[in-house]
């Protein structure tokens, strides 16, 4: 093994001079030297590298072709505007639970709550609930005047900003307006909460704030709400209340003149279909006189410049 390592060294120049001589010895060196001679004579074809290293290339890789496509930003917002919707309603569907009911002036609604109590909604009021809660807590809030005909069952709550009204089972209206309150029993067994003071009302009692001053008011003897029929009706309600109604009923603008007194007691009935005759019911029992421009309208004394 070392005589075959020490003759590819001397092939290749690599032996000291004291392991030639030892080769030289050798009874093979002649034919060594005869090999030698000869391949020096032999060379090796040339390569051009560069060229086999491209041949080698195009021969054995496949060459995938990547495709670059420019980026559409009109497809990219509206596959993001439908994801946004899509969460959007999946949200309002299985999280979002919040009832919002609204009226705008001069119009009514009438529609179901969870538990299948009725309600009618007076024009420009506004209602909020939780349809999953309902089940375990009968709660609501109102902005505005509403007629309630709630069916048996735990306790239901309306609350206003003034006070709140509690009932198991029965009929009642609720009127939230401006400086005024009132709810009025129609049936069964109703209690108010205002500030600290509690009050239960039976069948033809009424509870009324004005200016957060508690006002008593003599029984009355109807099935339902005026304002369910088409008609306002009002019992010692001050002038600037009567005025706020007519104006949420018929979508006008009432200018009162300064010789007008607004804080006069009304007592009467006006009709929602028909606007001269709505305004002369409140006008002349009053005694004062109006003016109509278009949506504008201008209350006068009979003794006014007008």
């Amino acid at each position: 093994m070392k005589e075959e390592k020490n003759i590819l060294k001397w092939f290749n120049n690599e032996l000291s001079e004291k392991e030639v001589e030892d080769l030289k010895q050798s009874e093979d060196f002649d034919t060594l030297k005869k090999i030698a001679h000869y391949s020096s004579f032999m060379q090796a074809p040339k390569i051009d590298v560069e060229q086999a290293l491209l041949d080698f290339k195009n021969k054995h890789a496949v060459k995938k072709e990547v495709k670059v496509r420019k980026l559409n930003f009109q497809t990219i917002y509206r596959v993001a505007a439908i994801v946004i919707l899509m969460l959007s309603v999946s949200y309002f569907v299985f999280f979002n639970n919040n009832v919002s009911i609204n009226t705008d002036l001069a119009q009514t609604k009438t529609f179901s709550l969870p538990d299948e109590s009725e309600v009618i909604l007076n024009a420009a009021s506004t209602l909020h609930y939780n349809k999953k809660k309902w089940k375990t807590s009968r709660d609501l809030e109102l902005d505005g005047e509403a007629f309630f005909k709630v069916s048996k069952g735990q306790k239901f709550t309306v609350h206003t900003d003034v006070g709140s009204v509690q009932v198991l089972g029965t009929q009642f209206n609720v009127k939230e307006r401006d400086n005024y309150f009132e709810v009025q029993c129609y049936e069964g067994l109703v209690g108010v909460t205002y500030n600290n003071t509690k009050v239960k009302l039976s069948k033809g009692k009424t509870f009324r704030i004005i200016n957060g001053d508690i006002k008593e008011i003599e029984d009355f003897n109807k099935l339902s709400p005026s304002w369910i029929d088409s008609e306002s009706s009002f019992t010692e309600v001050p002038l600037s209340q009567v005025i706020q109604e007519l104006e949420r009923q018929y979508q006008i603008k009432i200018t009162i003149d300064n010789d007008v007194d607004t804080a006069k007691l009304f007592t009467g009935t006006f009709t929602h279909n028909d606007k001269n005759i709505a305004l002369q019911s409140v006008t002349v029992p009053l005694k004062l006189s109006y003016e109509i421009d278009r949506n504008n309208v201008t209350f006068y004394n009979y003794d006014g410049t007008k």
